[in-house]
């Protein structure tokens, strides 16, 4: 009977043009051979979808095949099975009905799984269709991440166990080494990192435990089960001895590092521990340490901005300071910058806090406060060994500043970042560090200010032609927007339903030219700088993200949400449209 199922399967295929004959005669081989079930035969062997393999099925027993992202399903439903019965069998309940619940399975000739629901529910259970990915998509949108770890806490440990920051240390240390907080604390490590996120933050509040990924630059919501409050010290308990923390210790900030491998990517986890009155918050910035280093040409900068960036960082002495707040990919434009002149003819040498890429052929240092090995200090070592390019991590400090400068100074290229809103507001920034202004005319060769925004979902995006009113709410004229390409963002199941998947840059470079320099000596405010870099072909940052907006690349209201809000009144695209 199993043959047959198997034979009219592999026939499905063929007749509708998703499987040729020799390949089912392939897969047929060793489905016989292994006993494995064909369709999973098809997947291993690259010789079918999922999807098709399913749809075929569904098909031939006459069963729906349901799409679960684009169904809401009911609270009630999904109150009606437990966590632990939808994470053991893989399904999902979508809809209760006289009697009966109609189950999302991937599986529909598991008798057994579907005999055990019965069983366990009380109902007669009415098989659907779904993918595989769908379904666990869905036990994590609506049940929350580790819900059946939880459900399997809580009857363990009875309804007695609340676990406030008050709790004995030996009965939260105690926890934190249960088997369901490991699995519970690995599986939020492993959702983010799947999700793409950056950042993990776990902060406790007086009546629950949020959980926020950061992913694309914003903030989201986890959906985690309501009674993990219940096991919050546990938790935090868990992550700081994974991060090699006193836990002992809960009144003052601690930070720490988690290595972890994921697939065949090693990742490092920093942790950081803040008191909080109910309980400490934890925030998680997640370093792939095999991310592939971007190069120049893929930044985002276009033709005039790449060629002007091109000379600057093959300068042989002077500084680039890169701008912009933090988040918005500093470090990544130094790396890139880094990787386009690493050669055999040049020693490069930077300090970072932390490093964050690690680049062949360049040496890398890391501050570390503890024992004084400071941005400063190791800045003043370094001349010593003979470098060609310096990467200062950040200069946040006069002594770095001086430094950097004396470098810039003595034949030395240096890179560095400052925390400033505009390219222009980085000699005001010095200047507030006490550098001399002839000091920064005579070694900074460019200034560039950066802001990351999202990037619409290739997938999902849709062309769209905004009214007059809002381009006129915008100050763009008709001109400005012909032969644009609007686009707006929809959702779809690879762009997580945000319509948008990935970031890129936008930049203001400015080129520190004879013209500025004397305005430079003078003191003269950042407003009257921009205005002469304006006047020597500097697009603004906004304007950069202007062109990317005609392009279809991100979104009008993408752009005024990461950039200054005086050139076009304040107004976002959502105000406009009031």
């Amino acid at each position: 009977m199993m043959f047959d199922t198997e034979t009219q399967l592999g026939k499905a295929l063929v007749a509708k043009g998703l499987l040729d004959t020799d390949n089912l005669e392939i897969a047929l081989r060793e489905h016989h051979k292994s006993g494995e079930r064909l369709g999973d035969v098809l997947v291993k062997m690259n010789l079918a979808t999922v999807d098709d393999v399913l749809h075929c099925l569904a098909d031939q027993l006459q069963l729906p095949f349901v799409r679960l992202g684009d169904i809401q399903i009911p609270k009630s439903v999904i109150e009606r099975v437990p966590a632990k019965l939808v994470s053991h069998y893989h399904c999902v309940p979508i809809e209760q009905h006289n009697g009966s619940i109609r189950v999302a399975v991937s599986d529909p000739l598991d008798v057994h799984m579907l005999d055990d629901l019965r069983f366990n529910l009380k109902l007669e259970v009415e098989p659907v269709v779904a993918s595989p990915k769908d379904i666990a998509a869905a036990i994590n949108r609506y049940y929350g991440i580790g819900a059946a770890t939880i459900e399997e806490l809580e009857e363990d440990r009875g309804a007695e166990t609340t676990l406030d920051v008050d709790r004995g240390i030996e009965d939260i240390d105690e926890m934190a080494e249960d088997a369901s907080i490991v699995r519970f604390v690995n599986q939020i490590i492993k959702e983010a990192m799947a999700d793409r996120a950056t950042d993990i933050h776990v902060e406790p509040f007086e009546q629950e435990l949020r959980i926020r990924y950061r992913i694309d630059g914003m903030l989201y919501e986890a959906t985690i089960p309501p009674s993990i409050k219940r096991f919050q010290s546990a938790i935090i308990s868990r992550i700081k001895i994974m991060a090699d923390m006193n836990i002992a210790e809960r009144r003052l900030p601690q930070d720490g590092k988690i290595k972890v491998k994921m697939g065949e990517n090693d990742y490092d986890l920093r942790v950081s521990t803040l008191p909080t009155p109910y309980g400490e918050s934890i925030s998680i910035r997640i370093l792939s340490r095999d991310s592939e280093l971007i190069s120049l040409d893929r930044l985002g900068l276009d033709e005039h901005n790449l060629l002007l960036l091109r000379r600057m960082i093959q300068k042989p002495h002077g500084i680039l300071f890169v701008t912009g707040p933090t988040g918005s990919g500093k470090s990544t434009t130094l790396y890139a910058a880094l990787s386009e002149i690493n050669q055999v003819d040049k020693k490069i040498i930077t300090v970072e806090d932390p490093i964050e890429y690690r680049i062949s052929g360049v040496t890398q240092t890391q501050v570390n406060a503890q024992i004084d090995l400071t941005f400063a200090r190791v800045l003043r070592t370094m001349l010593r060994q003979d470098p060609d390019v310096i990467m200062v991590g950040e200069t946040r400090d006069p002594e770095t500043a001086q430094a950097a400068i004396r470098a810039a100074l003595t034949g030395h290229m240096v890179f560095s970042t400052l925390h400033t809103n505009d390219a222009a507001g980085a000699v005001s920034r010095l200047l507030d560090m006490g550098i001399e202004p002839f000091l920064i005319a005579s070694s900074v060769e460019g200034l560039i200010a950066q802001r990351l925004v999202r990037v619409l979902c290739k997938i999902c995006k849709q062309s769209f032609q905004p009214g007059p009113e809002v381009l006129n709410r915008l100050r763009l004229n008709k001109l400005e927007t012909d032969g644009a390409e609007f686009m707006k963002p929809v959702g779809c199941e690879k762009c997580r339903y945000t319509g948008f998947r990935g970031r890129t840059a936008i930049y203001e470079i400015i080129k520190v030219d004879e013209n500025m320099k004397p305005l430079i000596v003078d003191r003269k405010p950042s407003n009257v700088l921009k205005a002469s870099a304006l006047a020597a072909g500097m697009r603004t940052i906004r304007e950069d993200g202007w062109f990317k907006v005609r392009a279809g690349i991100t979104t009008i209201d993408e752009v005024l949400r990461v950039t200054m809000e005086d050139e076009f009144g304040g107004a976002s695209y959502e105000d406009a449209l009031q």
